[in-house]
């Protein structure tokens, strides 16, 4: 399964018959460990990183006084190392931090940057995060920074991907990291996606599929304004260099609203959809299949699959719902009205997606995979993945939830994985907030040992 499924958890064990499976109802995932790391901020939210890295194992973050900080320890002991860094983050939800380790075993750092110059740490040497220095990367176009991502190309290369500009007039570059001089360089010449000064792209991914290749998905959008986001997209990519359509015919780079073959959903600004709402997987052919949400002829929200097959995308809305959300506004959102998790199978040729609906409520809709119709009929509900604990704040304090942010690397036992989780607000558009704030919220790293699973996976 290439799926994560949402956070729903029990400790109570249910059998549900249905469509001749057994599925266990325990959750698939136990705490066997938690470790406490230092307090951070929980009066707003902002990205962290957990990376387990062989016997190593680091998270970087902002302390409780908005501090960059990094941690690390080996698997085998309690006992954390700290080094905090020449960066200090405001108010503003979308300067999370991330990290990855190159094949020298050397610590990349990047983070708090929204249209701000890149903000770049590496180790000077490998493991030692005392070592980590603030460095450039290609040293152009790195004056606007934001969206900062490592991942690793085909060639098991580390890749550098961020956008250049701002929300509506910004570009996509991606650097590559050359081990033995240690410097970064342009991947290819141009940005991924040009709005060509009248809009920006807002991707997902890359990600690997099941074929091997690289995988994006994106919506385009007019303004700062989060409403004016349309035009459901994809592509896809060998190597991240060469780049087609889902028909496999080769794109020009630097792609655009223009670019023949590229578009899923040709949703008008103000249509209903936002980026970071859509859900990318793969059916049991490894064709590409796209969960989102856009509002109907009748202004009503609706959830929508589509599915390239057959030479062309096919769309289909697996909701009948019979009320519109309306959403608007700059910076980081809290909730819209509408949020999705990732498809995933639940029994023979069924998907689940589940949702999170204002008028609604929480819920979970089915479809076929066959023909992407939805399910009416009673259906196997998606199993459950972490436990419950996970799931609910230690503070007590109105609005206030469990953030989650899972591993970047592997720890290396198939049976074994490490979460990284704190109590936080919901985002309030990148603004400080007023009034009594909560405390400081504890940062700890979760590691959880597999339970059950769905009988033959």
């Amino acid at each position: 399964m290439h799926l994560k499924t949402g956070v729903l958890s029990t400790i109570t064990l249910i059998v549900i018959l249905a469509g001749g499976h057994t599925w266990a109802r325990e959750s698939l995932w136990r705490m066997a460990d938690r470790l406490d790391i230092e307090t951070v901020p929980s009066w707003f939210p902002v990205g962290f990183s957990l990376l387990t890295h062989g016997q190593r194992q680091y998270v970087a973050y902002y302390d409780a006084q908005h501090q960059m900080t990094v941690a690390v320890r080996t698997l085998d002991q309690h006992r954390w190392e700290f080094t905090k860094l020449d960066s200090k983050v405001g108010w503003d939800s979308h300067n999370g931090v991330t990290l990855a380790v190159d094949g020298n075993g050397d610590l990349h750092l990047s983070g708090n940057m929204h249209g701000v110059p890149l903000v770049y740490f590496r180790t000077d040497t490998p493991g030692d995060i005392t070592t980590l220095r603030r460095l450039p990367m290609a040293g152009k176009d790195e004056k606007r920074c934001t969206y900062p991502h490592f991942l690793h190309d085909a060639k098991g290369r580390l890749v550098f991907h961020y956008r250049d500009g701002g929300s509506g007039n910004g570009r996509r570059f991606y650097n590559v990291y050359d081990l033995k001089s240690r410097t970064w360089a342009r991947l290819f010449d141009t940005p991924l996606f040009v709005g060509q000064g009248k809009r920006n792209a807002y991707p997902g991914g890359p990600v690997v599929g099941p074929d091997k290749r690289f995988h994006v998905f994106w919506v385009w959008r007019d303004t700062p304004d989060c409403a004016t986001n349309n035009n459901l997209s994809y592509a896809r990519s060998p190597d991240l260099v060469h780049w087609e359509t889902a028909a496999g015919k080769p794109v020009a780079l630097p792609m655009t609203l223009g670019t023949e073959g590229l578009i899923v959903d040709p949703i008008p600004s103000g249509g209903g959809i936002i980026n970071g709402g859509a859900r990318l997987v793969f059916d049991s052919q490894s064709r590409p299949m796209i969960a989102y949400h856009k509002s109907d002829a009748q202004e009503n929200m609706q959830l929508y699959v589509a599915r390239f097959a057959e030479g062309e995308w096919t769309r289909r809305v697996i909701t009948a719902w019979d009320k519109p959300v309306k959403f608007s506004g700059r910076g980081a959102m809290p909730f819209i009205g509408i949020r999705i998790s990732s498809p995933q199978p639940v029994e023979e040729g069924v998907w689940a997606v589940g949702y999170h609906h204002r008028d609604y409520g929480r819920g979970t809709v089915a479809f076929k995979e066959a023909t992407l119709r939805p399910v009416t009929s009673k259906f196997t509900p998606p199993p459950r993945e972490l436990p419950v604990e996970l799931a609910r704040p230690e503070i007590k304090f109105d609005g206030i939830g469990v953030r989650q942010a899972d591993d970047l690397g592997r720890s290396g036992n198939p049976n074994v994985r490490y979460l990284l989780i704190w109590d936080v607000l919901p985002s309030n558009h990148d603004r400080k907030r007023s009034g009594p704030l909560p405390p400081a919220s504890i940062l700890r790293v979760c590691k959880l040992v597999r339970t059950a699973a769905p009988d033959g996976q």
